[in-house]
């Protein structure tokens, strides 16, 4: 039975009324009202509600037929609210409040003021002239960005007499097309400019060519820029941290970088330089410009968004899966363009597209060195459950801080470690697992739990893997992740059974690889690099100087052997010519998808290795190693770039990784730039 009633509206009336239809005010709020409480019929008696008040409620979203003919005033705070668009059946709405509902963003601030073309107060703030802009100036713009992208690239693909079936591919192309293409204004309204720019395109074609416009448009996930731990407020941090991002599309604009500094090992590491590199076999397209400039720059990680800060070192970065209806998917592209990165105090989201900064998220004390997604199916309200990408970010203090993107929230922490955490990674088919690999010669395995719609989770630990060195880099066998995990450490490349059925709770290393140098075999050997470039093939590097071997993980491995701490040697299948220095920590990534294997240099290059042509031959159980080393495909050269007139003396890559398609590369340094560059 619905708890609202005709008696309990005459009862809210505010004063108490005796017929709906003279009530002009109405107080609803603190009622654990949900949306399937609001019924149409009811409410359709309400003729002259002017005021309604819903606050403190259970509502997720508005039915689509209130039918509030006269409503002028309506406060919608501490709720649920996914969508705004339902509002637009109150034409004559003037004041609309709906703070703190979680899930509502910088867009729909966006979508309502389109909408609501009567809107004077938002959240208490006067919109009459940003409302004015969005209506006049952006519609302007964006329908002529529209209008020109069909002139250029669909209008000569339509025959003069074409059939319906052609006007449905030519539309179902150009909607895709536009959405992709045309951008307009900060990164962190991207969602509403997809959603005009739809708009705007289905009415294009429906004047052009009598196309039928689909009103059955799905509500679109919510992103926005809120999301600090530290002193500022949320919107007001976020706002500024954009404003600090330094784009830098002009290859002479300044940069000037400190020297690097080591110190997370007991090993030094050394300052060779490579003299030579190898020539390019083949040109990789990554960016339409000849210059191969990246497409931006950005400077985002600074302590206290200060702009002279090229000290920070940027450690890790990782892309934003796509989820089927998630809090970032772009459903107009096949990955995500959104990457995660890390370095110093902060963490940060951005739109590759655009080089724009999303979110920033900050611990004043912490540095964080590993960031990795999963996605959690969450209850958000009456019993229905739905999708998000959670990040989950760690470093120095041995923390893991568990951020709940879509929400701009950071519901939780986990005291993982009592030294610094290298790395990070979730398991691909336990959703809820977390691998985190610390200095204090652990790897730990979490079960993160699935937070409730009040963010409440118990985390538990499920196995410890004793190390005989500080792990640096860990990655999961593809074909069993959830038997054995690969590290590569201080001291060598390992392997453990990481079954949960076993009744160890602690357990030491089940192999150690040995890998060939100049006296035969070895075990010893820092590991500072290591991925899996498809089921079988493991790229792992060494801090031997132009190191980076390509082995097969089922020829190396003997899972029928018994005993723990077995020495085994590595199959190798070849040998990627690499920079001859011998500085450790330049990691590399792999981009299993297309086959290719990255890692930067001492020199700000980025060494990038197309080995689709060998994996088949390696694939096979006689494969043999390739006699030669395996010259890189492309090299990308770090522009010049110059500040105060002066050229950095020194940019190292830390990491370079690029998304599942690889549509895009990101490269980040140690001198506090993340660069960005797109292929065409």
């Amino acid at each position: 039975m619905s708890k609202i009633t005709t008696e309990l509206l005459l009862e809210r009336a505010v004063p108490r009324s005796t017929r709906l239809r003279k009530i002009e005010t109405l107080n609803l709020s603190k009622l654990q009202l949900k949306t399937g409480d609001l019924d149409p019929r009811l409410f359709s008696r309400l003729r002259h509600l002017q005021k309604l008040d819903l606050s403190d409620n259970l509502l997720d979203k508005f039915p689509n037929s209130l039918t509030l003919p006269d409503l002028r005033v309506l406060n919608c705070n501490n709720n649920k609210l996914e969508d705004v668009t339902a509002l637009k059946q109150f034409p004559l709405l003037e004041e609309l409040t709906y703070e703190n509902n979680v899930y509502l963003t910088l867009n729909d601030d966006y979508k309502v003021m389109f909408l609501l073309q009567n809107l004077r107060l938002l959240n208490g703030k006067d919109i009459t002239k940003l409302a004015n802009h969005v209506r006049r100036v952006n519609s302007r713009k964006l329908t002529s960005k529209v209008t020109a992208h069909w002139e250029k690239f669909f209008r000569d693909q339509l025959p003069e007499k074409y059939t319906a079936e052609q006007v449905k591919s030519i539309k179902k192309k150009f909607l895709k097309s536009v959405q992709t293409n045309v951008v307009y204004g900060p990164s962190s309204l991207s969602e509403f400019t997809r959603w005009r720019v739809k708009m705007i395109a289905e009415e294009f074609l429906a004047y052009s060519l009598g196309v039928e416009l689909n009103s059955d448009t799905e509500p679109e996930e919510k992103t926005d820029e809120n999301e600090e731990e530290s002193t500022e407020s949320p919107r007001e941090a976020a706002e500024e941290d954009v404003a600090q991002v330094v784009h830098i599309y002009d290859p002479l604009v300044t940069v000037t970088p400190s020297k690097r500094k080591r110190n997370h090992s007991k090993s030094s590491p050394g300052n060779k330089r490579s003299k030579t590199q190898a020539k390019t076999e083949e040109e990789a397209a990554l960016n339409p410009r000849k210059s191969s400039q990246p497409l931006h720059f950005l400077q985002c990680h600074s302590k206290g968004n200060s702009r002279e800060d090229f000290k920070t070192q940027l450690w890790s970065c990782v892309f934003e899966p796509v989820l089927d209806s998630g809090a970032r998917k772009d459903p107009i592209v096949s990955s995500s363009r959104t990457v995660a990165t890390c370095g110093g105090e902060s963490v940060c989201l951005i739109d590759c597209e655009t080089g724009t900064v999303l979110k920033k998220y900050k611990v004043a004390t912490e540095e964080f060195f590993s960031v990795a997604w999963t996605t959690l199916t969450m209850e958000i309200s009456d019993s229905r459950k739905k999708a998000h990408n959670i990040l989950a970010a760690a470093g120095r203090r041995g923390i893991v801080k568990l951020i709940h993107v879509a929400a701009d929230f950071c519901y939780g922490e986990i005291k993982a470690h009592k030294k610094p955490i290298a790395t990070v990674c979730f398991s691909p088919t336990q959703e809820t697992h977390l691998f985190t690999a610390s200095y204090d010669k652990r790897i730990a395995l979490w079960d993160i739990g699935i937070p409730d719609c009040d963010y409440n989770f118990k985390a538990s630990q499920l196995l410890v893997l004793e190390t005989a060195s500080i792990p640096l880099r860990i990655a999961l066998v593809p074909t069993c992740p959830e038997q054995y995990l690969l590290a590569g450490c201080e001291d060598g490349c390992f392997a453990w059974n990481i079954k949960l059925d076993k009744g160890q709770k602690s357990r030491p290393f089940e192999a150690i690889f040995q890998f060939p140098d100049e006296e035969g075999m070895t075990t010893s050997h820092r590991v500072d690099g290591l991925a899996f470039l498809n089921d079988d093939v493991v790229v792992s590097k060494s801090s031997k100087p132009g190191c980076i071997y390509l082995w097969s993980w089922s020829r190396s491995f003997d899972a029928k052997g018994k005993g723990c701490q077995r020495t085994m040697s590595a199959v190798i299948l070849a040998e990627l010519e690499w920079s001859t220095t011998d500085m450790s920590y330049l990691t590399l990534s792999t981009c299993p998808a297309r086959e290719y294997v990255f890692c930067g240099d001492e020199q700000g290059s980025v060494w990038m290795y197309n080995l689709s042509s060998y994996t088949t031959a390696w694939g096979s159980a006689k494969g043999k190693r390739s006699e030669r080393r395996i010259s890189p495909t492309q090299i990308l050269k770090w522009p010049e770039l110059r500040v105060n007139g002066e050229q950095p003396p020194e940019i190292l890559v830390n990491n370079v990784v690029a998304d599942p398609a690889f549509t895009y590369l990101v490269v980040l340094t140690s001198v506090n730039i993340t660069a960005i560059w797109k292929k065409s």
